[in-house]
């Protein structure tokens, strides 16, 4: 994603009418829209891997949306647009708008250099909000890197948070915690998220 600009303070209402009438995406946040910049070449190439992987491991299973797709955290009011969104099963909108998803199961996040700390922090605390969201995949440009935050993992964590694990691809180990640990995890492997990471070759 790219560098957040800050422009008004809207209500939802203003903000789906900004948007209808713009070709430029926004993303939308306690009554402020923020202009989203264009992304790099390398950013739009693994945003097609990734979702090119997913289309064909979940065909007839689950829908694999573009970054095209707006979805929305109802909890806590954000709407934005992850690079690549998955949802099985009949897709619910929100309550104000017919096109925007509200019941995301894997978004993936091609992290940029510029937002990489707000999409980690900030934004992540506004995703595990979305009941229907059971991973977080992030995706680094700069490194054969990839994280997945996982709901599935959560009776392992303290204090609610969502664990994690990353993976350097191309490597032979995964660099989290204990190997028993990991053992536990496994099944993510074989859901979305899992399945983004192996069928994408990165």
């Amino acid at each position: 994603m790219g560098v957040p600009m800050r422009l008004h303070h809207h209500s939802f209402k203003d903000y789906l009418a900004v948007e209808e009438m713009n070709p430029v995406r926004h993303e939308f946040l306690d009554g402020e829209i923020y202009a989203m910049a264009g992304g790099t070449i390398l950013h739009a190439a693994l945003t097609v891997a990734v979702s090119s992987a997913l289309h064909r491991q979940l065909a007839g299973r689950c829908r694999v949306f573009s970054s095209d797709l707006r979805i929305r955290s109802l909890a806590t009011g954000l709407a934005c647009y992850p690079d690549v969104t998955v949802v099985c099963g009949n897709v619910e909108t929100d309550p104000e708008s017919k096109e925007t998803v509200a019941n995301p199961m894997v978004v993936v996040e091609v992290l940029s250099p510029a937002t990489i700390d707000y999409d980690l922090g900030e934004k992540f605390e506004h995703y595990r909000r979305i009941p229907s969201l059971t991973a977080v995949v992030y995706v680094w440009q700069d490194r054969r890197q990839i994280e997945v935050r996982a709901r599935g993992f959560a009776r392992l964590a303290r204090g609610g948070r969502w664990p994690w694990r990353g993976r350097a691809v191309g490597a032979t180990r995964l660099r989290t915690g204990r190997r028993r640990a990991l053992r536990r995890r496994r099944r993510i492997a074989h859901g979305p998220a899992g399945m983004a990471a192996r069928g994408s070759g990165m």
